[in-house]
């Protein structure tokens, strides 16, 4: 694999292995495991992580929660990045990314096994490690989003990652539309990684999003929902049955 980032990601939020097949075959190369809000277990992880990347494709973990465990086991698991959800403040951020990162950097707790090939730690392990892996802390709370420029600048974040439905409902919306509001704290986040020369992501449903983060210069596109996509797909079938006068 490459440095460099994919363009698109798609959302998978239970260990389907066919699912990921058919992505792959699809041309997508990168995919986000939503851990916090699927059916993911340690034994899952340790089966679905190293199954992606044998197929190719990166591997972006949102993780549990801003906790050490979470964010470690799935690094150790073999995980391309963490995206770290429920950040607040940039005190919150510093103490939480510092996880996903080897010392002098961060504290990251050395486990062997996966990431080392099951055998002895290369002499430049822990700094090759800390540049292959990127941790993402979520700017979906009002209290990231007002320190995001600081939480840009910490040198054991090396992206954002913006959750624009919780930063929406955050602000006492009842759900996300992607109002003016919506698109100004999304730009927020675009200029905070620019001007801390790091890459941002977010997950864009519609075409609207997707043009609007395309413009704010997104590096990642995360699309396609693992069960709206087969909701969609059985919606359409049944519409098309109705066409042909059969239901």
């Amino acid at each position: 694999m490459t440095s460099s980032l994919d363009p698109f990601a798609f959302w998978l939020t239970a260990p389907v292995f066919p699912h990921v097949e058919i992505a792959r075959d699809a041309g997508f190369t990168a995919v986000v495991l939503d851990i916090e809000h699927g059916t993911f277990n340690l034994d899952d992880l340790d089966r679905v992580i190293p199954f992606c990347r044998a197929l190719g494709m990166r591997v972006y973990a949102k993780v549990l929660g801003p906790l050490t465990e979470p964010i470690q086991q799935a690094l150790d698991f073999g995980a391309d990045a963490v995206i770290i959800p429920h950040i607040a403040d940039v005190a919150h951020a510093r103490d939480v990314t510092a996880s996903a990162k080897y010392p002098p950097l961060g504290r990251r707790s050395y486990a062997g096994g996966r990431t080392v090939g099951y055998g002895p730690a290369p002499d430049n392990y822990a700094s090759s490690e800390n540049a292959r892996t990127r941790c993402w802390p979520m700017i979906e709370s009002r209290e990231a989003l007002a320190d995001v420029e600081k939480i840009a600048m910490l040198p054991t974040v090396d992206g954002l990652f913006a959750g624009p439905t919780d930063l929406s409902m955050a602000a006492g919306n009842e759900r996300y539309v992607f109002s003016d509001e919506d698109k100004a704290d999304i730009a927020r986040i675009a200029t905070a990684a620019k001007a801390a020369g790091k890459p941002w992501v977010m997950p864009c449903w519609t075409a609207p999003e997707r043009a609007f983060a395309k413009a704010h210069g997104v590096s990642t596109t995360v699309v396609g929902a693992q069960f709206y996509m087969v909701r969609a797909a059985f919606a359409a079938l049944k519409d098309g049955l109705a066409a042909e006068g059969l239901v």
